[in-house]
């Protein structure tokens, strides 16, 4: 199940879902909007290894926006810090973002029960686009989960995306592996 408007402000007086900074005007039907920071990031190298810490050049979207280039991953984050404590929360784009060819997320659109930060957004355009720090970029929705949550996810000791940070995230994938092993986790 999906939360209504009603439920989403009612979550929010009961405090297990926090969105900070908070504008009743980005309260949908059934979802919350949330604006793109001035913070983005892109990846140093054009050839990424998933067992290597990849390091990102960082950098501030200017107030006259930011061409993003088409096929580049960008990583941006979001001007929110969210706190879910009960419920799954669902990261999807705006339709006028998707209608510039604008995707905000490539495979982690989900959260999960315990997700305390501001969200990593993987930016790709399909052409160039231009984009600003403070827009509309994406939306949350949040589902009921079914059965216990035995551990949230900001109290798991593995949890890679935990340190509360408004900069974007770059994979920490490489943590996933034990080259004492050569397994993954």
């Amino acid at each position: 199940m999906i939360l209504t408007d009603g439920a989403i402000l009612e979550e929010m007086k009961r405090g297990s879902i926090v969105i900070d900074p908070s504008d009743r005007r980005n309260l949908g039907t059934n979802s919350f909007d949330i604006h793109l920071s001035k913070h983005l990031a892109y990846y140093k190298n054009k050839e990424l290894d998933a067992k290597a810490h990849n390091e990102v050049e960082r950098l501030i979207i200017p107030e006259e926006g930011i061409w993003l280039e088409p096929f580049k991953l960008y990583l941006g984050s979001t001007v929110e810090y969210t706190e879910t404590h009960e419920h799954i929360p669902w990261l999807d784009g705006k339709s006028s973002g998707g209608r510039l060819g604008l995707f905000v997320h490539v495979t982690a659109g989900r959260g999960d029960v315990g997700f305390c930060n501001h969200w990593t957004l993987e930016l790709l355009a399909t052409q160039r686009v231009r984009v600003y720090a403070g827009m509309p970029i994406g939306q949350l929705f949040f589902h009921i989960p079914h059965g216990e949550v035995l551990v949230p996810y900001d109290k798991k000791p593995d949890a890679k995306y935990v340190n509360c940070d408004p900069r974007p995230k770059e994979s920490m994938m490489f943590k996933n592996f034990d080259p004492a092993t050569g397994r993954w986790k």
